[in-house]
């Protein structure tokens, strides 16, 4: 029974390290979150295969059952900021194994539904809340576990949407022809009810530097060498280490509040040693420290993060973006169609999309792992070149055209579909410090592009028959969001330049008053100097 315990305690107890591990238990992590990208971004995208099934049995139109899919989008983007609260209060843990039981149940009670109404609740607003809760606390604990490797290894386990766009859509289209759509639905919801054992694998990270050597603890009169050197002397990190310390919100909240205590301590037992060498007595002079009965607890959401000029251009940018992440998947197959392609062949543009999709999610993951130039200037240059991908979408007239413009398409949506949410955690953008709130208002913020996307392209198409001004829109919300991606840079300098200014501008003042009054002191003095100088001491002549 012992040994039953301590087993069961070293399953929940969190990993500790002296640093970021860039690796160990941050694998198993990785795993976790290819399979949630299956069963979550992964569904939704093969949903699409169920839609004739549903307006046939349901006596709907296209419009009313693809409100199905615009609704789960939006209430998973949309509660973000609940998962952010939850994820903070309860852990990571828990909150994605809540999530993987509410996608298993919506997913299943979607098979016993009978109407599209119904179907709005179960799969819109059940399935969704819990795609949010999955998807989120993952993402986020990942970015936790690795530092150096983090763009690489989010890159990769973010292609399981792609697996299942792969391996899943086929496979379902045949079962459905074999057993009819509700029971496939059923086979889905059992299946993804393994999300509940990646929620299991999360197990939270905590970073404890190791402790001061044994010289430095024999020497209480060493000073440090520079004020950086001062400032880190407790958390043991280097200029160089842009992610050193990188822990939970929580956790790195408290090391910081108890490595400011500890220094003032220590600061003031090294000035009463100096001055009990000096032979004064120290006994009244021993400053008080204020006394920290206990640490304050982290906001359980920050909003704060919408007073960052830097987040709001970064937020504006997902919000126009996020338009050109749908059409092309719900609109190619007709686009194909009304240009002459056969409806068997126009079905190939799907399976080539997924696969450079693959492609450009690994081949961002490369790029940023080695950084050639700044990150946020790669996701710039590749939301830029999506722009005229979308337009060209729409001037050609045959198969393999078409073809080409879809494995272009994949392969950059691929680079900034696996860096956008990643990117959070980048020091030109917010820091992994504050993601964990700033993702949850980000994709909160998404949300609304996610819900109008799909409905404005349909519009566009009913109004001008046309199904290439779906992709006009498109090209016209990623122009957008590159305006404002390309001033997240400028915005966080300037914003740091202006912290600087301040903070230099308020030595200066307290240097100038106390150069003043210094001022007055000197001239005094040097106006008895004067007096006794030799030249006035001679007797006048007589």
């Amino acid at each position: 029974m012992t040994g039953l315990m301590s087993a069961l305690k070293g399953c929940t107890s969190p990993n500790v390290y002296a640093e970021v591990p860039d690796g160990g238990w941050g694998w198993m992590v990785a795993a976790a979150f290819f399979f949630v990208e299956v069963f979550t971004y992964g569904i939704i995208k093969i949903f699409g295969i169920f839609l004739q099934d549903l307006m046939r049995d349901f006596n709907e139109t296209n419009s009313r059952v693809s409100w199905v899919v615009s609704i789960c989008v939006f209430v998973m983007a949309f509660t973000a900021p609940l998962s952010t609260v939850m994820s903070n209060r309860f852990g990571y843990r828990p909150v994605v194994m809540l999530g993987g039981l509410l996608i298993s149940l919506g997913t299943i009670t979607t098979a016993f539904t009978k109407s599209i109404t119904e179907m709005y609740i179960t799969m819109g607003i059940v399935a969704g809340l819990g795609y949010c809760l999955t998807f989120l606390p993952t993402v986020t604990i990942l970015s936790q576990y690795f530092s150096k490797r983090r763009s690489l290894v989010t890159s990769i386990a973010s292609t399981g949407e792609c697996f299942s766009l792969l391996a899943l859509a086929p496979a379902m289209n045949a079962l459905k022809e074999q057993i009819g759509w509700r029971y496939c639905l059923i086979i889905i919801g059992v299946m993804q009810a393994s999300v509940i054992v990646c929620g299991a694998l999360l197990k939270p990270i905590v970073i404890k530097p190791k402790p001061a050597t044994t010289e430095d603890s024999t020497c209480p009169l060493k000073e440090p060498e520079s004020k950086y050197d001062q400032e880190n002397e407790f958390t043991h990190t280097s200029i160089g280490s842009v992610d050193s310390g990188v822990q939970s919100v929580t956790s790195s909240q408290i090391n910081l509040s108890d490595g400011q205590e500890s220094t003032e301590r220590d600061s003031a037992e090294k000035k009463a040693l100096r001055k009990k060498e000096e032979g004064e007595n120290v006994e009244d002079e021993l400053p008080v420290l204020p006394e920290t009965s206990g640490v304050s607890r982290p906001k359980l959401l920050d909003f704060s993060v919408l007073r960052d000029a830097s987040f709001n251009c970064y937020a504006l940018f997902g919000l126009f973006a996020t338009l050109g992440f749908f059409a092309p998947q719900l609109y190619i197959i007709e686009l194909s169609v009304s240009r002459g392609v056969s409806r068997d062949n126009a079905t190939y543009m799907l399976s080539a999309m997924a696969v450079a999709e693959i492609l450009g999610r690994l081949s961002m993951g490369w790029v940023l792992n080695h950084q050639p130039i700044r990150k946020i200037y790669i996701l710039l240059i590749c939301t830029v070149l999506l722009c005229p991908v979308l337009v060209v979408f729409t001037f050609v007239t045959e198969f393999w055209g078409l073809m080409s413009c879809s494995c272009f398409y994949g392969f950059l949506l691929g680079t900034v579909a696996s860096s956008h949410i990643p990117m959070l955690a980048e020091d030109d953008v917010m820091g992994i410090q504050r993601m964990s709130s700033a993702v949850g208002v980000y994709v909160c913020i998404q949300s609304f592009a996610g819900l109008a996307g799909p409905p404005l392209g349909g519009f566009l198409v009913d109004k001008t028959d046309n199904y290439g001004s779906a992709f006009y829109s498109c090209a016209a919300g990623m122009g957008v969001g590159a305006l404002f991606l390309g001033l997240v840079r400028p915005a966080k300098s300037g914003l740091c330049l202006r912290r600087r200014r301040n903070d230099q501008q308020t030595p200066d003042r307290d240097s100038t008053s106390q150069g003043s009054d210094d001022g007055t002191v000197d001239f005094v003095e040097m106006d008895m100097e004067s007096d006794n100088s030799p030249a006035k001491c001679r007797p006048w002549p007589v």
